[in-house]
């Protein structure tokens, strides 16, 4: 028991140190850091993600005349694939945002340790925050448990916010 825990502990630092690597090592790509650009990375088009799995919405649809649970299944299942899809726009929109915050922290003409700081801190949590609601999609894609992908969305809107506080400098030089 106490080996295959071992086993089991070490293969998830080793994927966790992995992704890391691969979302901290990866290059650098430039985007147009341009207030037209951030705001077209808006949190609004996640709000329905945060939804899309409640479960309440599934007791009311079971409840409905002529409701099968094949019905409700598919309904389920539909759902689910719409919500990988966003959780990949949401971890794509994160890595941009994070990558122009690195460029834009690197080509400063001013050290900003507090802001590269605060921009590895959030890039550690949300791995380790995409890391658990994979896991827990995984398992609600087997009816078992739910997903709360809140604190993924707020993290993403504190980096953007973050970014749009740099852009205006940008602009302007």
């Amino acid at each position: 028991m106490l080996v295959s825990s071992l086993i089991l502990a070490s293969a998830g630092l080793f994927a966790l140190v992995w992704w890391l690597h691969h979302l901290l090592a990866r290059p650098e790509r430039i985007f147009p850091v341009t207030a037209e650009w951030l705001n077209q990375l808006s949190v609004d088009r996640y709000r329905p993600m945060l939804r899309l799995l409640n479960e309440e919405d599934f007791r009311i649809l079971r409840a409905q005349p002529g409701c099968t649970p094949e019905m409700a299944e598919k309904v389920r299942q539909q759902r689910y694939r719409i919500f990988q899809g966003y959780l990949r726009s949401l971890e794509s929109d994160f890595q941009k945002v994070s990558s122009a915050l690195r460029t834009l922290i690197s080509e400063a003409p001013e050290d900003r340790p507090d802001l590269a700081g605060v921009l590895l801190r959030t890039e550690i949590l949300f791995v380790c925050g995409m890391w658990m609601v994979r896991a827990r999609l995984w398992l609600y894609g087997w009816g078992v448990g739910s997903v709360n992908v809140a604190p993924l969305v707020q993290m993403f809107n504190r980096l953007r916010v973050e970014l749009g506080a740099l852009v205006p400098a940008a602009d302007a030089c």
